[in-house]
């Protein structure tokens, strides 16, 4: 039985497959050609992170500041919406280990989360809000654009998570937050799983060298009707474990590897 509740994010036929920051190893991450590349081959889920700009505007980026990704530095918290757009977000991405950097010059800014939502409205976007700044801001603009059905939320922080869910009344979908996946992961091991207000689990294959993803953890997340979705995989072979287990979404920064794979398993023809 398909696990979710009601929740209209989490109707697509399993398994769900999203682009993790659209495609981290495909594209520059959390950017327009990395989302419109995924879409390209078929994806309708996406994930990405949100920062909140000094200037009160949600963008789609992972880090507190520019340096990794961009040829600019500051974190995004000081910085103007203009000033974190002025940055190349395809400055520094290279598909081959540094031999080359098409992006690079290319255009490519950093996006708003405004745009991407109204961008592709038919797209489900999974967001992480990275602070609690974020919270207030993030809920009033899925509230203005009627976009609460198409989002999941999650964050590792249990009280961030509890703060949106305070916020959004039980309007959007939401995951377990860190410490709420440890408890729900010891209570598996005796065959329960609590919910604590979530609507589905989004977690790494192993955390502290523990394998968190197996049989058990499946069974008794789906007995308690929670969704399973696993984070960030990038190997077909793990792909295939976690598949096989029955785990109903994968998150890969290889959007192509697990197209590939699950053609491979007859069921991207599900989407």
């Amino acid at each position: 039985m398909r696990q979710g509740g009601e929740r209209s994010f989490l109707d697509s036929p399993a398994p769900i497959a999203f682009a993790h920051r659209g495609g981290a190893d495909e594209a520059p991450e959390n950017t327009l050609p990395a989302f419109e590349a995924a879409l390209a081959l078929g994806y309708t889920y996406i994930e990405t992170d949100v920062r909140l700009t000094a200037d009160g505007v949600l963008v789609a980026f992972h880090d507190t500041a520019l340096d990794r990704v961009t040829d600019q530095t500051g974190c995004i918290g000081d910085l103007t919406l203009r000033e974190v757009q002025a940055a190349d977000a395809g400055y520094w991405f290279t598909p081959d280990g540094g031999q080359t950097v098409p992006f690079r010059g290319r255009g490519v800014t950093v996006p708003t989360l405004e745009e991407v939502l109204t961008r592709w409205p038919e797209v489900r976007v999974n967001i992480d809000p990275k602070a609690d700044v974020c919270l207030g801001p993030l809920y009033d603009l899925l509230r203005r654009l009627d976009a609460r059905e198409r989002v999941c939320v999650g964050a590792f922080s249990d009280r961030r998570i509890a703060r949106f869910r305070a916020l959004a009344q039980g309007r959007v979908c939401t995951s377990m937050a860190r410490n709420a996946v440890a408890i729900a992961w010891a209570a598996a091991r005796l065959g329960r799983m609590p919910r604590f207000g979530a609507d589905c689990i989004q977690i790494p294959v192993s955390s502290n060298g523990i394998r968190v993803v197996d049989a058990a953890f499946v069974r008794a997340a789906h007995r308690a009707g929670l969704q399973v979705h696993v984070w960030t995989v990038n190997l077909a072979a793990e792909m295939t474990r976690l598949l096989d287990l029955g785990v109903d979404g994968i998150m890969s920064d290889r959007p192509s590897l697990l197209r590939t794979v699950l053609i491979g398993r007859d069921r991207w023809l599900l989407r």
